[in-house]
Formats: C-alpha cells, structure tokens, sequence
C-alpha cells in the first residue's frame, strides 16, 4: 500500500508540475513502474548542498583566436589551464554551424517526443537506454533516456535518411573539432596529439543523444548520477535549461547554459595520459520538476586495446588498455552501485 501511495503520489506532483499534452506523456520511459521497489525507501539527498549549489560561468575560450599569430598562444594558454584547473570549459566560434546544431535539435526532440514503444526501432543494436539498470536505491537512478549511437554503426543503425544525415554531418564536426583540442592539450603536455587521434578514430569514438524529461521527484532523483567521462575528451552541446553541475574544490556548482558555446570536458583517460595534469572532474545532472532537458555529447574514445600510460616520471598510474579499465568500471558498478574509476590504476 505504502509503494502505490508513493507511486500516486509522484504521479500526481508530476500532473501538476507541467502541462503537457497525452502524445508527451506517453512517449516518457515507464520510471514509476519499472523502479517502483525503490521508491519505498526514497528520502532526500542529504547534502546541503544538492539544492544549494552556486551557479557559475565556466572558463570561456574564443577558438577563433587560433586563427591569428599574436592570439594563438595565449589560446591555447587558456585552454590548458582550463584543463588543468577545471577540466571544464566552454568554447565558442568553434567551427560547428548554428544551422548544424538547430538541425539537429529538432532531429533530437523528434525522436524523444515519438511514443515510448516506438524509440528502440529508431536505430537497432540496443542503441535506446533509459533510467538504471543496476540501481538498487534512488540514489543510483538516473531519470533520463538517451540515444547512445557509436559512429561506426551510425549509418547503418539510423532507420530514417534524416537522422543519418544530421548525424554523419554532426559527428564530422566534432570530430574536426576535437581533434584542434587533442593538438593543443597534447601540446601543453610536451606531447604530440598524433597518438590519440589515430586511436581514437570513427570506429570507437560515439554520439550519445539526452533526454531529461521532468522529474516529480527532483530533491530525491538525479537527472544523471554522478560520474566522470571515462574517455579522453567529451563535447557537449546543451539547451538553455540549467541542471548540469560538476565538483569545484569540494562543492557542487551549476553551470550557468550559454547557447552560444560548446562544453568542453576532460575525461579519466586524459587524466591519466597527462600524469594528473588534466583533470577529470565529477560532474551530475539534476534533475527539474517542471521542465524537460536536452543534450548532446560526442566522446572522444580508443580502440579497446589502446594502452593508455604517461610519459612523465614518477608515473601516477600503471599502463592499462582502455578494454580493461571499461571492464573495471563495469564490474564497479554492478558490485558496488557506483564507478571508482582511476583510483583502481594506480601506480
């Protein structure tokens, strides 16, 4: 009886929160059915600062200036630091066409906005998740759904011409894209970036499509759990709906959208290839009671036999494989509920 009241009761804060019509009901994830047993022991997230997180504007980085001599240095001056003190920043006059980004937000809202039932046959090969498989308390429930789409396959998994063609011409900007960064980061390490590019190519890097539809229940689920990227690089393409935090010395803090910029962050790859001077930062998305969220990121990833190790002495972590350290984080989160990533590799 209690579960059911809970279930009603979250049913109907979410009638109220937000006005929207029988087709955008229908076509969000089953949450309250399918993690009804977790809602007996919900409560808070007992951190003060869950709510209270400060808003701030994250480092910004103008690519354009990469393009003039005198500029170009302190560009990529900044965009090192950045990595170094963040691991977040954001980026404009990136090369990415506002044409190309509205092109593929309506693609995007599209495909979420369709009936639940219908979204799996968009593309095959498991490409449509939704919530958390693993979760066995709200904590570790993400109340999202997502396209995760490996560009390999692109092509072939997208089932309209639509999708294949904003997504081919997306992912070749941002591969364009994040190759000029992986230049620069590798070059403030005294490295060059021609390692990580050529394993890091078409076949393995991958698009993953968000959705965060509003939540009733928005001080006890996360829109995404937290977490960090286990990649070398992501960029983030999102709306102008607040709700992406991430770990500044301690505290949470948001991310004030600017829909001028792409986001940019360090993932626990870059970390390690960089001996700790780039930082992988944990990073969450609330969840909203009344409003829905999109994103886009494109995750720049290796082969599975890549190995990843820092040229710089004392090494802080040991020589690993990218298909090990995913399957450590696999195994992590199906034991232990949660990902504990580089801390498993040290030296």
């Amino acid at each position: 009886m209690e579960i059911m009241r809970i279930v009603s009761e979250a049913q109907e804060l979410d009638q109220a929160a937000v006005d929207r019509s029988a087709t955008v009901m229908d076509s969000n994830p089953p949450f309250f059915p399918t993690y009804k047993s977790l809602f007996s022991s919900r409560g808070s997230m007992n951190d003060e600062a869950e709510l209270l997180a400060v808003e701030c504007d994250l480092p910004l980085v103008d690519l354009g200036r990469l393009n003039g001599k005198l500029e170009a240095k302190q560009c990529k001056q900044d965009i090192i630091t950045a990595a170094t003190e963040w691991g977040f920043f954001q980026i404009v006059n990136h090369g990415v066409s506002n044409s190309l980004l509205a092109r593929l937000r309506r693609q995007q809202v599209k495909m979420f906005r369709q009936p639940f039932k219908k979204k799996a046959l968009d593309f095959s090969d498991d490409s449509y998740r939704w919530g958390t498989p693993t979760a066995t308390s709200l904590k570790q429930l993400s109340w999202s759904e997502a396209y995760h789409i490996p560009l390999s396959s692109a092509n072939k998994l997208a089932r309209t011409s639509t999708s294949r063609c904003v997504i081919e011409e997306f992912s070749a900007a941002m591969a364009q894209l994040a190759n000029q960064l992986v230049d620069t980061l590798a070059e403030g390490l005294g490295r060059d970036g021609t390692y990580i590019k050529e394993n890091c190519t078409r076949n393995s890097c991958y698009l993953r499509l968000n959705h965060y539809p509003p939540c009733p229940l928005p001080g006890e689920v996360f829109g995404l759990v937290p977490h960090t990227d286990s990649d070398f690089l992501t960029i983030l393409c999102q709306d102008t709906v607040c709700g992406l935090q991430l770990k500044k010395a301690g505290r949470w803090v948001t991310v004030k959208p600017n829909p001028n910029a792409l986001i940019v962050n360090i993932g626990d790859l870059f970390q390690a290839w960089s001996n700790g001077l780039y930082k992988s930062v944990e990073h969450r998305v609330m969840s909203n009671p009344h409003l829905e969220r999109f994103s886009v990121a494109y995750f720049v990833c290796p082969s599975i036999e890549t190995l990843i190790h820092s040229s710089a002495l004392p090494a802080i972590y040991r020589k690993f494989s990218f298909g090990e350290y995913r399957q450590q984080v696999q195994q992590d989160v199906r034991l232990t509920g949660h990902k504990v990533g580089l801390t498993r590799f040290l030296a």
